[in-house]
């Protein structure tokens, strides 16, 4: 039984960010307004370094970002200083030295973030057996996106009478099934924010979902403002097309 019960846990905590897009059936996520919304739409940055503080003093702890490189901040506003001292404050292996041996040194803007465990089995074993999921690409990886993130991340209650919880399991409204095996991490005022916004566990989920949007999908301004241009040439070019056609064609008689 226990070892069933650990089997269970494992995988609702691998699940517990989001749920896969077949389970969401049934699931109503609310909608957010999300100022990258839309084809005009941009990527909120003092949102997303809010929600690189979230991510880095809250999330950090148990899930990793390791597909996403350090000075991929950049997009966000860091300069490069910034961006230096930022990655100051990790560390990450590297050799081998002359002796053959790994070590450790202090991490440079190029380097990934680190996992916060040396592997998955030392993930596991702080984790009641569960491996945490890396965020690199969860809003993409979801659906419903970062609309789902914040819906999860302010979707924990108490369960509704006649409702029975799983030993290590918390009641989730937005979660399928409404069992999974991640607390709620986020809890007011549990940052305090650089710039004074007031740290609300809404105000926490918004930045903390835009900034994973960005991390998932950094070119996303970039590809946008591309997609205009490309959208104006063509526009362009059809009325420069047409005036030709008419003109070629108003000297032929009919």
């Amino acid at each position: 039984m226990r070892a069933l019960k650990t089997v269970l846990l494992s995988a609702a905590v691998a699940l517990g960010l989001a749920g896969a897009a077949h389970a969401s059936e049934g699931v109503h996520i609310p909608t957010q307004d999300w100022p990258h919304s839309g084809i005009f739409g941009t990527i909120d940055q003092a949102s997303a370094q809010r929600g690189f503080q979230v991510y880095k003093e809250v999330c950090a702890a148990c899930h990793s970002m390791k597909l996403v490189p350090i000075r991929t901040l950049s997009g966000i506003g860091y300069n490069e200083e910034q961006l230096k001292a930022i990655a100051a404050g990790y560390e990450v292996q590297a050799g081998p030295n002359d002796a053959g041996e790994m070590f450790m040194r202090p991490a440079i803007p190029a380097d990934r973030f680190p996992s916060p465990f040396a592997n998955d089995q030392a993930a596991r074993a702080s984790n009641n057996g569960a491996l945490p999921p890396d965020l690199s690409l969860m809003a993409k990886a979801r659906k419903g996106g970062e609309d789902y993130l914040y819906a999860f991340l302010t979707g924990f209650r108490e369960p509704p009478d006649g409702v029975t919880v799983m030993d290590g399991m918390y009641y989730n409204e937005y979660f399928p099934g409404h069992q999974v095996g991640m607390p709620n991490i986020l809890n007011p005022d549990g940052v305090t924010f650089a710039d004074g916004t007031k740290a609300t566990v809404e105000q926490q989920a918004h930045d903390v979902a835009t900034f994973l949007t960005f991390v998932a999908e950094p070119h996303m301004d970039a590809r946008k403002q591309m997609g205009v241009k490309v959208i104006l040439f063509l526009i362009v070019l059809a009325g420069l097309m047409y005036a030709t056609k008419r003109q070629l064609w108003s000297s032929v008689k009919h």
